[in-house]
């Protein structure tokens, strides 16, 4: 049977990008996400945030690390990915998002890069 395991999330960053390499030298950065969704119910609407865990690597992990901070929008697409372990005799198992493409929205700040403070989205 075919399957398709494909996310596409538009949302905050909840926390700084903190950039780390494997033993392999890969580069990698696992970051929060905060997804706002908002509807009406019985005629108020009505806000409600989803929190997921997202992780890069390698050059997209490095353009994450560079350009985004915590609060920044960004477009991510990517993949499911489902964790299981066992902690204290307790399984345990989380699904996070596995990202291979990265859109960065909105102005950027100028350290002292002039492509850095160009407006618009850039996708890595």
């Amino acid at each position: 049977m075919a399957s398709y395991n494909r996310v596409v999330l538009l949302g905050n960053l909840t926390a700084d990008p903190e950039l780390r390499y494997t033993a392999g030298k890969k580069a990698v950065v696992d970051v929060g996400v905060a997804i706002n969704e908002r509807y009406k119910r019985d005629g108020e609407y009505v806000e409600e945030v989803s929190f997921l865990d997202v992780t890069f690597f390698g050059r997209t992990a490095e353009v994450a690390s560079e350009f985004l901070s915590k609060g920044a929008p960004a477009l991510i697409e990517g993949r499911l990915k489902q964790e299981r372990w066992e902690k204290d005799g307790q399984r345990r198992s989380r699904v996070k998002v596995i990202a291979d493409r990265l859109t960065l929205i909105g102005p950027r700040q100028a350290d002292d890069n002039e492509e850095a403070v160009a407006a618009g989205a850039a996708e890595f």
